[in-house]
């Protein structure tokens, strides 16, 4: 092994591990600096700590960036079968749940890191750890890497692995793309991603806590650009739930580019608006002697009368529901069928769980994740211009490009 090379994996996270499992198995000799206490600390808080390790659904159409096609060799050489075939090997035994998420048959995040973990220590992959790096150079196809202590490594590949600026507490402080502009890279615009919505309106403490079922949808310019439906919370800022944060990279874009973004919510989404229309009309007359406020009791969300007979412009919500004029009416029909909010912004970095933007897929080989600019120098994961729907496609992401970075890597 005259010519095995040696592989620096800047990061330890999914990314970086797999990357340097993958670089080890074919016989290079591996480090990964990590700047956390430990490594996978990221990996422990996925899937409310169950840890949604991929999607058996994981397609193309599943992923965003400027330019998502990029993805996909990845994607196809390291599918979610391949990924489930490797933990199986480790020791995970998984099982499938709705919308193809899979989990581990122990339900716990801990289970993925520890058998990672193993191998990594099995295959005498060297990991470092507090190793905050702060410059990478590269000179006549060798590599320095300096640590904030003043410690150097020397190696003959990079693997820029350090994730993007989600979730602050697991360590993603942005560095990485401080790291790739040093060596010329280019960064797309980077904003949260996986997110709860902030709207305008007074009134959201009144009702944080309320939930529904029902559909969610961005709008701009009238237009409905994306919607999910499902669980939605009410909080005290805006809106949460699943839904939420399948359409907020959406929202995040269009308000990353200056512009207008709207959300639509639908509380009655199980009937059209002539439906309810007829549905109202009728509750009305068989309770006609109801109080206004009182009338709604049974039909939505009790914490939810008040702000919806306000927005809908009744103010004497004690007269006789019989009293509602047909244009009154017609307004609750329209709040409960669809009503707007202005989305001033995105929740920040530590509530988002994945990052949007990152280094321009143009300038790395999708074949390989191998810099166009600086030989030697790979990519995997998060910092990539790439991310995934919720539901275990970021991590697939995560393991596919990492596992190519670092098979490449090691040739």
């Amino acid at each position: 092994m005259e010519n095995k090379k040696r592989v620096i994996v800047v990061g330890g996270g999914a990314a970086g591990m797999i990357a340097a499992i993958s670089a080890r198995r074919l016989g290079a000799d591996v480090t990964i600096l990590e700047k956390n206490p430990r490594v996978g600390k990221k990996i422990l808080a996925t899937g409310n700590g169950r840890c949604n390790f991929t999607n058996i659904n994981t397609d193309i159409t599943y992923y965003h960036g400027s330019n998502p096609k990029f993805a996909y060799t990845a994607l196809f050489n390291f599918t979610a079968e391949d990924t489930i075939r490797f933990f199986e090997k480790l020791g995970i035994a998984h099982k499938v749940e709705d919308m193809g998420k899979v989990f581990p048959m122990s339900d716990q995040a801990s289970s993925i890191l520890d058998v990672l973990l193993y191998e990594l220590n099995e295959i005498g992959i060297n990991i470092v750890c507090d190793a905050n790096v702060i410059d990478i150079t590269s000179k006549e196809d060798k590599f320095r890497i300096e640590l904030v202590d003043g410690k150097v490594y020397q190696g003959d590949r990079v693997i820029i692995a350090t994730g993007g600026k989600a979730m602050p507490s697991s360590g993603s402080d942005g560095n990485g793309y401080d790291l790739a502009t040093k060596l010329g890279h280019r960064i797309i615009n980077i904003f949260p991603a996986l997110v709860q919505l902030m709207l305008e309106g007074s009134f959201f403490k009144r009702i944080d806590g309320v939930k529904f079922v029902g559909t969610a949808e961005v709008i701009h310019n009238n237009k409905s650009i994306v919607k999910d439906r499902g669980d939605i919370l009410f909080t005290n800022y805006g809106v949460s739930g699943p839904p939420i944060l399948q359409i907020s990279r959406k929202a995040g874009e269009l308000l990353n580019e200056g512009k207008d973004a709207h959300l639509k919510l639908t509380i009655m989404d199980m009937m059209n608006k002539e439906d309810l229309r007829k549905f109202l009309n009728k509750r009305f007359q068989i309770g006609s002697k109801k109080p206004i406020e009182f009338s709604l009791v049974g039909f939505i969300n009790k914490r939810l009368i008040p702000v919806v007979l306000i927005e809908a412009g009744i103010n004497d919500v004690k007269r006789p529901v019989a009293n509602l004029s047909a244009k009154e009416q017609e307004r609750i029909v329209d709040i409960l069928s669809d009503w707007r909010f202005r989305i001033r912004g995105t929740k920040s970095w530590s509530s988002a769980q994945v990052t949007a933007g990152g280094v321009d897929t143009k300038e790395i080989n999708q074949n390989t994740m191998e810099s166009k600019l600086v030989k030697g120098l790979f990519f995997a994961g998060e910092i990539i211009d790439i991310d995934g729907h919720c539901g275990g496609f970021n991590l697939q992401w995560a393991w596919s490009s990492g596992f190519i970075a670092g098979q490449n890597a090691a040739l």
